[in-house]
């Protein structure tokens, strides 16, 4: 039976790959949480082992007869060579032989975000991997930006008039777990986009329709949108992080779509209408 460390099982995309591996008998599932008391917020039968990559201690047991991992990179670590370079070399002299790397779209080519450095430490490894090098995620809309959405009725980004391919993150989780499960899937990278590129002035008339509220698409400058996600609190090497992205955006960067959910799934992706209406819930006061 292969076990499979799953990183960021709370998040939009880790939880719904612990979901698919669960279902999966031949995989046991093991979770990693940053602090004990997290444990409770999973189910009694799923196994959690404590990982903090800004605390290389925990790196030895939480890899402990581990075969593969699904990493993905808390938003909040910018540092990626005193946390993930260590974990990776880690995880090399305790014999995982693969790795499940959630990146982004375009990161070869985009040294400036942290992922770019994790793929190199990976690919430095010789650990078989797979990076799943995701567009956009819908489910942005209800975590990152759902305060403006919600309260002001407003989407406001640096993202001028750009495009962009949209994928939902049960696509994503769904190919990791098709990754995970199988050893099909080593040393390639697939772009995971919806099979439509929305403006966000689109975005938000979808949202309208669907909410049954009239949402407006403000773009602004980036001086002011790192202002204001500075006052939601955002530390500010993430706001710079999703500054550059937006950016990526607004300079039509991010609108390329791609045929690798569609031929990895059998089924076209997720539509942004059927996110919207999945998750009216997040958008009512």
């Amino acid at each position: 039976m292969e076990r499979v460390l799953i990183t960021g099982a709370t998040g939009n995309v880790g939880s719904y790959v612990l979901e698919f591996l669960k279902r999966d008998n031949n995989i046991e599932v093991i979770v990693a949480i940053s602090r004990p008391e997290s444990a409770k917020k999973f189910s009694p039968d799923i196994k959690t082992t404590v990982l903090d990559f800004e605390n290389p201690a925990t790196f030895e047991t939480s890899l402990d007869q581990v075969d593969r991992i699904f990493l993905m990179r808390p938003p909040h670590i910018s540092k990626t060579k005193t946390t993930f370079q260590p974990f990776i070399e880690t995880a090399k002299k305790k014999g995982v032989r693969h790795i499940v790397f959630l990146s982004l779209i375009g990161v070869e080519s985009n040294k400036i975000v942290p992922h770019y450095k994790i793929e190199q430490y990976i690919l430095s490894s010789g650990i078989p991997y797979t990076f799943l090098s995701a567009g956009f995620f819908m489910q942005n809309l209800n975590t990152t930006h759902l305060d403006d959405i919600r309260d002001l009725h407003k989407i406001i980004l640096p993202a001028g008039n750009g495009k962009t391919s949209f994928v939902d993150t049960r696509d994503v989780a769904e190919v990791g777990a098709l990754a995970l499960s199988t050893g099909d899937h080593f040393n390639k990278r697939y772009n995971l986009t919806g099979n439509v590129a929305l403006t966000y002035y689109e975005v938000a008339y979808v949202l309208s329709t669907v909410l049954g509220t009239e949402i407006i698409y403000q773009p602004v400058s980036v001086i002011r949108f790192f202002r204001h996600m500075k006052r939601q609190g955002h530390k500010t090497a993430y706001v710079m992080v999703v500054t550059v992205l937006y950016l990526v955006t607004k300079f039509g960067k991010a609108g390329s779509i791609y045929p690798d959910i569609q031929q990895l799934l059998n089924r076209l992706p997720i539509p942004f209408e059927k996110y919207t209406r999945d998750h009216v819930k997040y958008f009512k006061k």
